[in-house]
């Protein structure tokens, strides 16, 4: 028997699992969007974005066609072009900084602290003198709130006042979390999500959203989002972007909703029983103090990855690496700047993959993952000892 051919103990994100549990409430709602015909920017969004607002206690939801657009748009709506410096954690996914490059202007990339896997404030300031240095103008920084949990935000608005940067937050993993009883999407002076089909509230397609109080910001994010073109507009003031959300995702997302908060406490509930079984054997994630995660991964620390990550396979656990490099290593991004060391980054690189998470996860497979991953971790240090 091929090992490589062992049927996996339990899906990485079980979306079928969640299908079950939406029932016919999908199909009613995309049957409506199909009676009334308004494919784009339809009732739906309208809803959808009032509701996701009322959600996390924003004033304005802006939808639209991802969460990569998201950041883009905020980017765009600020004025952040050449010669500006917007500062991106270092470990997360590249498209943090692919939108500061698609602006015109210049990453500046941030090490992140080894415990929340989250922006470290003190490699912030660091990149801000380097960034002038090199004759940049700092204008924003974007924390990511890896894997779930909210960056610390008091600390980094406290530098981003003092140096007059933009706090935009990519919360593509974090839509639901919360910091100090303060929900993502109001954290920030502008929030971005994503409703990428595996993200905690995510659609059966792309789709995103931006966060903010500005009144101002919101109309003009609004047009930049249709071709730069107001609703109460005959023709486009503004150069902007082709991505509004389709109405049909927006109608699925509405019906998804209904079931978050649900879904959050069951996410924990899975967390919770990975930090028991697996604690004192590979250093698991952890909360900082007033936070929340809504766990779109759950990622351990191990040695020895890729024996660990084959064995899982073998033993029929699947396994997920976010993210294989630090951005400033990948080819297009090499010559960008950076602030001094990296260190953390460079190291959680080598050493971090996810466990299966999703609300739907039943504690009996959960067990059996555990169990398993347990034995190949114990074997691993096994063998460790005996060379």
């Amino acid at each position: 028997m091929n090992k490589d051919r062992v049927r996996p103990i339990a899906a990485f994100i079980d979306l079928a699992a969640q299908r079950e549990h939406l029932g016919d409430s999908v199909e009613n709602a995309i049957a409506t969007v199909l009676k009334h015909g308004q494919y784009v920017l339809g009732p739906e969004v309208t809803e959808l974005e009032g509701k996701l607002a009322e959600f996390c206690g924003a004033k304005h939801c802006i939808t639209c066609a991802n969460g990569t657009d998201a950041l883009l748009l905020v980017l765009m709506a600020e004025g952040i072009g050449p010669g500006d410096a917007v500062f991106v954690p270092d470990f997360t996914f590249v498209a943090t900084a692919e939108v500061v490059v698609l602006a015109g202007s210049t990453p500046v990339f941030v090490d992140i602290h080894p415990d929340s896997f989250n922006m470290d404030v003190r490699s912030l300031e660091a990149a801000i003198g380097e960034a002038k240095r090199r004759g940049l103008k700092p204008r924003a920084v974007v924390p990511v709130d890896l894997y779930g949990q909210p960056a610390d935000y008091g600390a980094i608005s406290k530098i981003a006042e003092a140096h007059d940067l933009i706090v935009l937050a990519d919360a593509a993993q974090s839509f639901g979390a919360s910091l100090k009883g303060e929900k993502v999407g109001t954290l920030a002076d502008y929030t971005a999500t994503s409703f990428y089909p595996s993200k905690p509230l995510g659609g059966y397609g792309d789709g995103g959203a931006i966060f903010t109080d500005d009144d101002e910001k919101a109309k003009l994010l609004t047009s930049l989002r249709c071709h730069g073109k107001a609703p109460d507009q005959p023709e486009s003031e503004f150069v902007g972007l082709n991505s509004r959300l389709d109405t049909i995702q927006a109608a699925i997302l509405l019906q998804k909703l209904r079931l978050f908060s649900n879904e959050i406490s069951a996410r924990q509930a899975v967390a919770d029983r990975y930090a028991e079984g697996l604690g004192g054997l590979v250093q698991v994630p952890s909360l900082v103090n007033g936070a929340t995660s809504v766990w779109a991964q759950y990622t351990i620390l191990v040695e020895r990855r890729a024996e660990f990550a084959k064995a899982c396979r073998e033993a029929g656990v699947p396994t997920a690496i976010h993210y294989l490099s630090p951005i400033h290593a990948l080819p297009a991004y090499r010559e960008f700047p950076k602030a001094p060391g990296l260190r953390e980054t460079d190291s959680l690189a080598r050493r971090v993959i996810s466990l299966p998470m999703h609300a739907y996860l039943a504690p009996e497979t959960q067990d059996r993952i555990i169990e398993t991953v347990q034995s190949l971790v114990r074997s691993l240090k096994a063998g460790v000892a005996a060379e």
